[in-house]
């Protein structure tokens, strides 16, 4: 029996991995890779590694053995047709027989469009039948604190939320969540909404900047129409600009507020303050 991690070497999956060779020996863990360079320390390590990829689905045929426990981290190719990208890894799962599939999905509240993927490899992953965990992950404390570049150049914090509020936590907190499930018993076919423990607004983060740096950090709410311009005008793919302009527009109306609790619950622990996810960027 192994547990599995796809994307292992992403933002999210190496936290995941790092946390599970706290609790389980190395060589009951195996990382899904696309480069297998960039894994050579997990390998080093004892991690078993597998290489595969999302767009090929023939490299995980025989990836998963009956038993093993799999993370399915989603994809970030949102022009590469993730729906399909993930029926690859379910169906690949049900092949084998894994005894669990954990996935981390969106929060069911939210509406944008960002969320119409993780609708529907959620109804795959129902509908195959395979043991299975949603992990509805919140927003991730990282989505701003890593780009904080510009927002000290210019003095602004610049989003179209007007003053909706969320309840980020930090990808190290959502990590813990899995590794719990994954190395915990009965939590099969689940669904945990994951965000929090304090929801925040983008004035109350400009505020939070201003203090820790003594700069003046103003918060400065423009219309989705216009973010999604500033996005694209920094590089950002068009699609990709609206669909993050349209999670702007959904924090503004609450959905990314999520109060279930879940996520301490499951990780034994607060979640990470925002105010330290901002210390720990500006150290950088």
């Amino acid at each position: 029996m192994s547990i599995v991690v796809t994307g292992a070497t992403g933002h999210l999956g190496r936290h995941v991995v790092e946390q599970l060779l706290e609790r389980v020996p190395a060589g009951q863990v195996t990382a899904v890779v696309r480069d297998e360079a960039k894994a050579a320390g997990l390998a080093a390590r004892g991690v078993r590694l597998a290489v595969a990829d999302y767009n090929t689905p023939e490299t995980f045929d025989g990836l998963f053995a009956a038993g093993d426990k799999v993370l399915l981290i989603s994809g970030n190719e949102f022009d590469r047709g993730r729906v399909r990208q993930h029926e690859v890894v379910i169906g690949a799962a049900k092949a084998a027989g894994v005894a669990l599939l954990a996935y981390t999905s969106a929060p069911g509240t939210l509406t944008a469009a960002l969320a119409d993927d993780h609708r529907a490899t959620e109804e795959a992953l129902l509908a195959s039948g395979v043991p299975y965990v949603l992990l509805r992950n919140g927003w991730y404390h990282e989505n701003y604190t890593e780009n904080l570049a510009p927002v000290l150049q210019h003095g602004a914090v610049v989003q179209a939320a007007g003053d909706g509020r969320l309840s980020s936590a930090a990808r190290a907190d959502y990590a813990a969540a899995a590794v719990a499930v994954l190395t915990g018993e009965g939590h099969e076919n689940r669904t945990y909404e994951l965000g929090g423990d304090q929801a925040w607004s983008f004035a109350e983060y400009a505020a939070e900047l201003s203090r820790q740096t003594g700069k003046e950090i103003a918060y400065r709410p423009v219309s989705v129409a216009d973010y999604t311009g500033i996005l694209t005008g920094v590089g950002l793919p068009a699609p990709l600009a609206a669909v993050l302009a349209g999670v702007d527009a959904s924090i503004e109306k609450g959905e990314l507020v999520v109060d279930s609790g879940d996520l301490s619950r499951l990780t034994g622990r607060p979640t990470t303050p925002l105010a330290d996810a901002v210390a720990a960027a500006l150290k950088g």
